[in-house]
């Protein structure tokens, strides 16, 4: 008679339901274009929401802990995380996962301290398990590997484990090919998809993994190759604040629930950084305007963008809030492409970000720095509903620019 622990997936665990941190870690996430697009997110660190089922059985792993991470994907392309969810409880005799994830979400519904079968019998009995749902845009799926690779090096932190291709993180074509129990292939054919539909490019376990190391890293390790590159051992990673400054006197709203979060004399956690407190500044300030002039990204052994702000365009008295406090007017970023020439009857500012974004911007250029006639090759859109104004961000002699619509001609 088979053990729990034997059974899986006659799917392998895709089932289907039927009804249903640019600044980020100094460990880049390798040259992929999926992987760049997600690092110029600056994501914020995911949440693990544990919802645990009291159905799932509890049987120990082959060592008594996980020895890695192995992941799949639904092959549903109908179903949500939510259905899914509801499905595999109804249906756990026959398989079962730890975590369930997509572009919002990470629910855990299994204790990792207990196995589950969804990658053969081999599998089952050493590795944590998630299933990635089907997502259908490319800031979704960019979204859902940001997930998938934090839950991934999330676990093999808790454990002690480092990222390893074929050792710690396997797909479960992996599993397939290296240890057997199974013939699936997932989530080669879905992330392959999804690369060549949003990126024109290609995605593999290779990239996944490099994604889960830069997670790894900013989680407060990195992972080094020892002389022979067979084995890996975790260094400790510095905590750093990383500073960007702005010049053109940008500005924010204070969030009605800024009280929230205290307001420091420095970047919290920083040398000499010391609370200043609401409470201190007198006054009301829900929805109140302040100028802000540097950012603060935190990285290592800690995480979090920071802004420095002035209640008035020429104070003096400077303090530093969490990003959370500020309300940005929001740019919307989109694909783009063109050659227009620069307009340079006007002589207009080119900036390193879009100007009154939260990235904070520079002036870098103007317009009649170069020749009438100069070519601009667009490569990205920016809206700024707030002004309804249209960016650009362009290639010029070399050279990127964020430039404003009205420093093109031909472009809206």
């Amino acid at each position: 008679m088979m053990k729990k622990w034997q059974r899986w997936a006659v799917r392998g665990i895709a089932l289907t339901a039927g009804c249903l941190g640019l600044f980020w870690s100094s460990t880049t996430a390798n040259a992929n274009a999926v992987n760049t697009y997600v690092g110029n997110q600056n994501y914020g660190t995911p949440k693990i929401t544990k919802a645990y089922k009291s159905v799932l059985p509890q049987y120990s792993y082959r060592y008594n802990k996980p020895e890695g991470v192995v992941v799949h994907e639904t092959a549903n392309p109908n179903s949500n995380i939510y259905g899914e969810i509801t499905y595999m409880t109804n249906n756990y005799n026959n398989a079962f996962v730890h975590t369930f994830v997509d572009a919002s979400n990470i629910i855990n519904i299994a204790n990792t301290k207990y196995l589950c079968w969804g990658a053969g019998p081999v599998a089952n009995q050493r590795y944590v398990q998630f299933e990635q749902v089907e997502v259908h845009s490319k800031a979704a799926f960019a979204s859902e590997l940001n997930n998938a690779a934090y839950y991934t090096a999330y676990i093999l932190k808790q454990y002690g484990l480092t990222p390893k291709r074929y050792t710690t993180v396997l797909s479960h074509h992996d599993v397939s090919n290296l240890l057997g129990g199974t013939t699936h292939t997932d989530p080669d054919g879905y992330w392959s998809t999804n690369a060549r539909k949003y990126f024109g490019t290609t995605y593999t376990m290779n990239d996944f993994v490099n994604l889960v190391k830069t997670q790894y890293a900013d989680l407060g390790g990195s992972v080094k190759p020892d002389t022979d590159d067979s084995t890996q051992h975790v260094v400790s990673k510095p905590k750093t604040v990383s500073y960007y400054h702005g010049g053109n006197n940008e500005t924010a709203t204070l969030a009605n629930n800024y009280t929230n979060w205290t307001v420091y004399n420095h970047v919290k956690g920083t040398s000499g950084a010391r609370k200043i407190g609401w409470g201190n500044l007198s006054a009301d300030h829900r929805g109140a305007k302040v100028y802000v002039d540097s950012r603060g990204v935190k990285r290592g052994g800690w995480s979090g963008t920071w802004y420095r702000i002035r209640f008035s365009k020429n104070s003096s008295a400077k303090y530093w809030v969490y990003n959370k406090v500020l309300n940005f007017p929001k740019v919307t970023y989109s694909d783009a492409s063109g050659t227009p020439m620069l307009n340079t009857n006007q002589n207009t500012a080119l900036y390193n970000h879009v100007l009154n974004s939260n990235y904070l911007s520079k002036t870098i250029a103007h317009t009649q720095d170069f020749k009438a006639g100069t070519t601009a090759k667009i490569n990205k859109k920016g809206y700024k509903a707030t002004d309804k104004s249209t960016w650009y961000r362009v290639t010029i002699a070399g050279n990127t620019y964020w430039a404003k619509s009205t420093s093109l001609n031909g472009v809206n």
